[in-house]
């Protein structure tokens, strides 16, 4: 039964379609919403900007994704709001609005995937798909005091959904509780092929050092001491210091930032060239940039080369040891910070975000702190293939008192 109530703005004005779903099965009685990204038969998918709405005709099947889930027993009840080609990691929609972060309403829930995490915080649905980029799911988990995970590249069919840079592009998803969050793994995950490392875990000092003041650093150090009570002894290592490697974040992330972009622009550069759409603030600037990466063609190589030599370098870390880290260096940002600040603390994010998404790595965020009344996520980042026991190891840490 699709919702008719959404206080929280969370989800697209859709007219209602039934979407069949099985009556019985392991998700059975959970509630789903789902990104206006992804395909859901009788809808269409809009992707978060008018123009594209206007173009989208009601999608023929679901996704894989979906279909997975509604197989498994999960009613759909409505298609969430995403920031527009989910090129965006603030959940501030200019055409359909900002969803409310439940946890802390004067902040922003963080995006793309803004609704599905207002939609699962705020208790209108029981988890929510979302997609994974850059920090699509991590963010706005992290913001809205949710569990959320960013999967090992290509570990979950995304067919059927809109790509936007597709080296990067993963399915993930929401929940309020551990039990959800992992019941949700058991279908859309399968079996792992890999295990987690028995080595002692690494806090990852250089994304400790991007947290934007003491007081945070305090909150995300007793997080990490709550997670090393199932963990064991952690010590702190530096992750971009490596000779073979750029030595530092803000590096690491003009690398992500350069072969991202250079994907955005091959995937949706002749359509916004013909179409020249409105986009809001920080979006147009953000596809301007693409565009001239599109163009340099010695960046890009460069770009890639190194790309290729993080991956290796934190793919061999993480044989040995599960590396922590905060998810982000703050709590959610008020919804009233002017765009430019926006743009540079999503920098910011980005910069830690950025480790497993260049490595292909899957994390798992979890809410374990709080500041000034406001949710923070510390994430856990294990080796390729090892998603569902990174799902269980997050539930056992969460379970700390």
């Amino acid at each position: 039964m699709p919702i008719s109530d959404d206080p929280l703005g969370a989800f697209m004005r859709y007219p209602e379609v039934p979407v069949a779903h099985a009556r019985t099965g392991p998700l059975a009685g959970l509630r789903l919403g789902v990104k206006d990204l992804f395909d859901v038969a009788g809808y269409p998918t809009g992707c978060g900007n008018p123009t594209r709405l206007a173009e989208a005709e009601p999608a023929s099947a679901n996704a894989p994704a979906v279909q997975k889930l509604l197989d498994a027993g999960a009613e759909f009840v409505g298609k969430t709001i995403t920031d527009e080609l989910a090129f965006s990691l603030q959940g501030q929609n200019a055409h359909y609005g900002t969803p409310v972060n439940f946890a802390a309403p004067e902040r922003i829930p963080g995006g793309s995937s803004s609704g599905s995490a207002s939609a699962t915080a705020g208790g209108l649905v029981d988890f929510a798909l979302g997609t994974d980029t850059g920090g699509s799911v991590r963010a706005p988990a992290s913001y809205c005091g949710l569990f959320g995970i960013r999967p090992t590249i290509g570990r979950i069919d995304i067919s059927g959904c809109m790509p936007l840079a597709p080296s990067y592009d993963t399915v993930g998803w929401f929940a309020r509780d551990a039990r959800t969050f992992a019941r949700v793994g058991d279908v859309l995950l399968g079996a792992d092929t890999a295990g987690l490392p028995q080595g002692s875990p690494a806090v990852i000092s250089d994304a400790l050092e991007l947290v934007i003041d003491d007081r945070t650093r305090s909150a995300f150090a007793a997080a990490a001491e709550r997670a090393g009570s199932v963990l064991g002894p952690m010590r702190s290592e530096l992750i971009a210091a490596t000779a073979d490697t750029p030595q530092g974040l803000a590096d690491w992330l003009l690398v992500f930032r350069t072969t991202q972009a250079a994907e955005i622009w091959e995937v949706h550069g002749k359509w916004i060239e013909s179409r020249n759409p409105e986009f809001g603030p920080g979006v147009r600037d953000r596809f301007e940039w693409a565009r001239r990466v599109d163009r340099d063609q010695a960046a890009k190589a460069r770009a890639w080369d190194l790309h290729a030599k993080i991956r290796e370098h934190v793919r061999a870390l993480v044989q040995s040891q599960v590396l922590v880290l905060p998810t982000v260096p703050a709590i959610a940002p008020l919804a009233a910070t002017p765009v430019a600040e926006l743009e540079i603390f999503r920098d910011r994010a980005l910069s830690i975000l950025c480790i497993a998404g260049i490595a292909g790595l899957p994390q798992v965020t979890i809410p374990l702190a709080s500041l000034d009344g406001a949710p923070l996520g510390l994430s856990i980042i294990g080796p390729a293939g090892s998603d569902r026991a990174l799902v269980d190891l997050a539930g056992r840490i969460s379970a700390t008192d």
